[in-house]
């Protein structure tokens, strides 16, 4: 659990919950179902009509890495790949094969099985570095998913507003409608900008550290890969992979 997301909310939208009681509002007036109703269906509808159904999805499912962020572990990684030169120094890089079973991450299986086959260290690296490219790229992608969602929800906002005001002027005989008209167009625009600030331009930004991490500890993997299958020596390849950690 990402303890700095969840304070981040909480304090976010309690300061401005708890200032519009200080300053003598009820909570109860910032909770209004149309304004909600038309912010965030502008606001997905706008952004469904941007990207494909997969960016999308994959966007949705990378909003999860807000509070339970995936494991980012260079040290133990680069203990992993000393051991697989200790390893392939003594049984040479057939000796790796036994790795492939128990590694996790299909991008490491698929290195070291280039390895295990013979492959040249060059083309390995051209072809980890082709898988390292397209995943950055879509990842990067999904996380603008949220960016534009910052983008558009303000002004969804402003829409909202509009239209709260045009049926207060549609109402204009009848007093007992107005505030709801009026209330719809102010919470409406809260909506708008605080969504945007508060979750969708944080929540993005958030996600592109998280896929610059992953995509360094891929670079990581790479190098040392690359190293093992070079036969560099186990303490050079460890001196060498501390640069990451920097």
């Amino acid at each position: 659990m990402d303890i700095m997301s969840v304070l981040g909310l909480l304090l976010g939208i309690g300061a401005i919950i708890g200032g519009n009681i200080l300053e003598g509002g009820h909570l109860s007036a910032l909770f209004q179902a149309t304004a909600f109703l038309i912010v965030m269906g502008g606001t997905l509808g706008a952004v469904m009509v941007q990207y494909s159904l997969p960016v999308f999805m994959r966007s949705m499912r990378m909003s999860v890495w807000i509070f339970i962020p995936p494991s980012i572990d260079m040290e133990s990684e680069i203990n992993k790949i000393v051991s697989w030169s200790n390893i392939s120094r003594k049984e040479g890089l057939l000796g790796l094969e036994n790795f492939l079973e128990s590694e996790k991450s299909l991008f490491i299986r698929k290195g070291l099985q280039l390895v295990v086959d013979g492959n040249e260290p060059e083309t390995v690296r051209n072809i980890l570095e082709v898988d390292l490219d397209a995943n950055d790229k879509i990842s990067r992608l999904s996380a603008k998913v949220f960016e534009s969602m910052g983008g558009y929800s303000p002004t969804i906002g402003i829409i909202g507003a509009v239209m709260g005001l045009i049926h207060v002027m549609n109402n204009l005989a009848e007093p007992s409608k107005l505030g709801a008209g009026i209330a719809v167009a102010f919470v409406a625009t809260i909506y708008g900008v605080g969504f945007a600030n508060l979750i969708f331009l944080p929540v993005a930004n958030k996600l592109k550290t998280i896929v610059a991490e992953q995509t360094q500890l891929q670079e990581l993997i790479i190098e040392g890969i690359i190293s093992v299958a070079e036969g560099e020596n186990p303490r050079n390849i460890e001196t060498k992979l501390q640069g990451f950690l920097q």
